[in-house]
Order: structure tokens, then sequence, then C-alpha cells
């Protein structure tokens, strides 16, 4: 295998899982457990925000946009009934900064989408994945 993580169980509906260079995040579940960390099913919408956003800051970055602020919100709808699989998400993308060429953030986008992230590729074919870009000049 390319890749290993581990998850220990650590009490109740809490587990740490770590993966491969050892950095590792507590989830939990706010429902049944203590509400100590993040949700599984949560983790995939804050995986494909941080891997898309990896991808667009640094071809922003070799297009020579001034980027001060950066954010992505990702929010979707899961089936209601079990295993309430994701059947939507939804990746709003702002960008702040100084003269922001538009077509370079949509380029951005589209390469991300279409060529580099691995987690948009993964959960497209499973789940529609709509977005939408807001680019504010920044003070």
């Amino acid at each position: 295998m390319e890749r290993e993580t581990i998850t220990r169980w650590v009490h109740g509906w809490q587990f740490v899982g770590t993966d491969s260079k050892g950095h590792s995040l507590v989830m939990d579940s706010p429902n049944l457990g203590d509400n100590s960390g993040l949700e599984p099913a949560e983790l995939l919408l804050i995986g494909l925000a941080g891997c898309m956003g990896m991808d667009v800051i640094s071809i922003l970055k070799k297009k020579q946009q001034k980027v001060v602020d950066f954010e992505i919100r990702v929010g979707g709808d899961r089936r209601p009934d079990h295993p309430k699989a994701w059947t939507h998400m939804h990746v709003e993308l702002l960008v702040r900064g100084h003269q922001i060429d538009p077509a370079a953030v949509e380029r951005a986008v589209v390469l991300s989408e279409t060529q580099y992230c691995p987690v948009h590729a993964t959960l497209a074919g499973c789940v529609e994945i709509t977005r939408s870009i807001r680019i504010e000049e920044a003070e």
C-alpha cells in the first residue's frame, strides 16, 4: 500500500486517527459521545476543502495573484436513512486580495476539480458536487 493510517479507539465514541507521517486528529460523535472531536463524516468535507484549497492557492501563486485571504466552505446533504451517505456537496470559495483576476481563479478551481485534487476525483463519482466562487477586494 502506498499509505496507511492508524485509528485507535480511546474511550466511549472517541477515536484518534494518525496518518503515515505521525499527524493526529481526534474524532468523536456529537450525539453519542462527548463531542470532543471532529465527526468522521464531516472529515470528507474538510478533506475536500483542504485538497482543493492547496491546489487553488498553488496555482494562484504561480499566476502571481495577490491573495491575502482565502476561505473554503463546504456544506452537504446526506441521505436520511443509514448509512446516511453524502448525496450533495457545495463548495464555496472566497478569495480576498488585490486586483484578483476572476479568470485566473476560475481556471485554478477547474484545474483542481479536473486534474489535481484526488479527494474531488474520488467523491465526484459518488456525490454531486457544485461550487460557487466569490472574489472580494482586500482593504
